[in-house]
């Protein structure tokens, strides 16, 4: 709705593990304490492992190889008590892990979804929704990967190679040497992989966002690719998003999967050799055969740890990927912001009087030249009861003005004011509280009628009989109470169940529960034929009674006889005045009414009127009212 629409899509930088790790860890802050358990439960497991290999060996020389059955018992008890515990300890480690690692996506989640809720508009229009929902799904998956998981893999294989080469340096520590002089080896392959999966993945992870992008796009806009016969193009657009993710993630699997036979083919090559120097062994009298498979177990338990730590180098590699996109998002500053303590103003009042002011207002969009000034100097000032118009040419200011109200952003200079304060020197939540706005596309959240009325209450739970109480203000309790299932009745942005009017005046009725002392409504009719914009005026002028009304508006019906009307172009205010004051000036605003109403002109000035019939539409001619709680400054003939 406001802001450049041009402005290039974010860019990630480079992030190394390092960094990542640093500004991910933090969030592990309440559930160390569980990880650091699920590392002791993969000790345990491990050592477990090592003791029954221990007893493996034993069982063999002294009841295998002897053919004692007396020989059997004591070690096989023992071998099934160590099973035992092993089981249950890397079952509830496991359990734990899952857990902990599901929380921290939880948390991570909401700390990002949080900081999108802080953003500004100008945000959302440089980046696709649908690259946006992927970087909090798939990316946040691919960070617990690494700090939390990753994590516990680190530790169980840390120490799974302690214990498993630690073993086999007691039992033979020339053959453990032996082998331990292909582990170099790994560490070459892992290095060898590591650049080339984070690139392959990089690009894997922008694939799936552009996917998830043609996909929510293509929902969006399903009535307009049907009538437009587009339905080939969105294929095309999917189909080419598709082959990119195709190619980077066909790439990334060929280069895990030759990882992997690489890897294994070291871990034959390493049990060869261990078994012929075994035979050599065991020929010479030097080794007892249960010795032998103990050994061989230990280096075959060994090289899986030093395979998991390569792994995990590529999984940390490919994490960093999704860190990069994320972190572009956690970085992003909002534009606006509480003040600091020493700046606050304490407001004069818990609930505003109303009074609006903007003093000397320059105005540029972040990320355009600093030239390019949306607003150019513009003050006005409006008041309680007080009807104020803003109108003008396309692109002319009129939205970024209903921005700087309810401070999505500050001016570079000037100042707007709420009851005389500047509203950077309030907090956020007080400006908002006390200004309702009524943007030029209907809000409408996945939920019931009646949560989607009640959300116009933030800081106390709306009653079942308030939100009826609003509905009805709105005039929309008769069609709620039709639909299946009255106010519990789900609806959704894009619903069919309901009209743009009945829509509208769902969102007049939150407005009405919400109850603040100034009214912004950005372009109300729009989109809205003549019998549904004439339902909505009647509850517009219910909850515009008593309150600082600004309409941002074409339609210059809802100026006829607004109280004030103000005219921009180009960020500049060139006209002010009311209706006839505006049009005995024969300026822009007239321009702007005859070419609205070419063939009305207006009664008032017949030299404005090139039809001898002054008004051959009297149902649409303005009504005679008063900005003062009369009849309504937008509906004709008052109610």
């Amino acid at each position: 709705m406001w802001g450049p629409q041009a402005d290039p899509t974010i860019r990630t930088r480079r992030v190394g593990i390092r960094e990542a790790l640093r500004r991910f860890w933090p969030l592990t802050h309440g559930d160390r304490r569980w990880i650091l358990l699920v590392c002791l439960s993969a000790i345990v497991a491990a050592l477990a492992e090592t003791v029954a290999i221990l007893l493996f060996a034993q069982l063999t020389d002294h009841a295998l190889q002897k053919g004692s059955v007396d020989a059997f018992w004591q070690p096989a008890g023992l071998w099934l008590g160590v099973a035992v515990v092993g089981a249950v300890v890397g079952y509830l480690g496991n359990s734990l892990a899952a857990w902990t690692a599901e929380r921290f996506v939880m948390r991570l989640r909401a700390r990002t979804f949080a900081h999108l809720q802080v953003l500004p508009p100008h945000f959302f229009q440089r980046n696709r929704r649908g690259d946006l929902v992927e970087r909090m799904t798939g990316d946040v998956d691919a960070i617990e990967a690494m700090v939390v998981t990753g994590l516990v893999q680190l530790a169980a294989a840390a120490f799974g190679i302690v214990f498993y080469a630690g073993a086999a340096l007691l039992m033979r520590w020339d053959l453990a040497l032996v082998t331990f002089i292909l582990a170099p080896v790994f560490w070459f392959a892992t290095t060898r992989f590591t650049s080339r999966v984070k690139e392959v993945s990089r690009r894997e992870r922008a694939a799936d966002g552009a996917i998830t992008s043609v996909v929510e796009e293509g929902l969006v806009n399903v009535v307009l690719t049907q009538a437009y016969n587009r339905q080939h193009d969105e294929e095309q657009r999917l189909d080419r998003q598709a082959r990119k993710w195709f190619r980077a993630s066909v790439t990334s699997a060929r280069l895990n999967q030759l990882y992997t036979e690489v890897v294994e083919l070291l871990e034959t090559l390493c049990v060869l050799t261990i078994i012929g120097l075994g035979a050599w062994e065991i020929s010479a009298g030097r080794m007892t055969l249960g010795q032998l498979l103990a050994f061989a177990a230990f280096i075959g338990y060994l090289y899986p740890p030093i395979r998991s730590l390569g792994q995990l180098g590529l999984t940390a590699t490919e994490a960093t990927a999704g860190a990069e996109r994320l972190l572009e998002i956690l970085d992003a500053r909002p534009a606006v912001s509480d003040p600091p303590p020493s700046l606050v103003a304490p407001p004069h009042h818990h609930r505003a009087l109303g009074e609006v002011e903007a003093r000397h207002v320059d105005f540029h969009y972040p990320g355009s030249p600093a030239d390019a000034l949306v607003l150019r100097d513009l003050s006005f000032s409006a008041v309680p009861g007080q009807l104020l118009v803003i109108t003008g040419p396309s692109g002319a200011g009129k939205s970024t003005l209903a921005a700087l109200l309810l401070r999505f952003y500050d001016p570079d200079s000037g100042s707007v004011r709420l009851d005389d304060v500047p509203v950077d020197h309030l907090p956020l939540a007080h400006v908002r509280r006390n200004i309702t706005l009524l943007p030029q596309d209907t809000l409408v959240l996945h939920d019931t009628v009646e949560e989607n009325i009640a959300s116009g209450r933030v800081h106390s739970r709306a009653t079942h009989h308030e939100v009826v109480r609003a509905a009805q203000a709105a005039d929309a309790d008769g069609f709620i109470s039709a639909l299946p299932d009255g106010y519990q009745t789900v609806i959704a942005p894009g619903t069919a169940r309901l009209s743009g009017g009945q829509l509208q005046r769902v969102a007049i009725a939150r407005a009405v529960l919400r109850d603040a002392p100034v009214l912004v409504l950005d372009e109300p009719t729009t989109g809205l034929d003549v019998l549904a914009t004439q339902r909505i005026l009647t509850p517009l002028r219910r909850l515009a009674e008593g309150r600082t009304t600004i309409v941002i508006t074409h339609d210059l019906d809802l100026a006829a006889e607004a109280d004030h009307i103000l005219v921009l172009d180009r960020g500049r205010l060139v006209e002010s005045g009311t209706h006839a004051q505006l049009l005995g000036h024969h300026g822009l605003y007239t321009r702007l009414f005859l070419a609205q109403t070419p063939a009305r002109g207006y009664a008032g000035d017949p030299n404005l009127n090139p039809n001898p019939n002054p008004n051959p539409n009297p149902s649409r001619a303005p009504a005679p009212i008063s900005g003062n709680g009369a009849a309504p400054p937008w509906v004709p003939g008052g109610a």
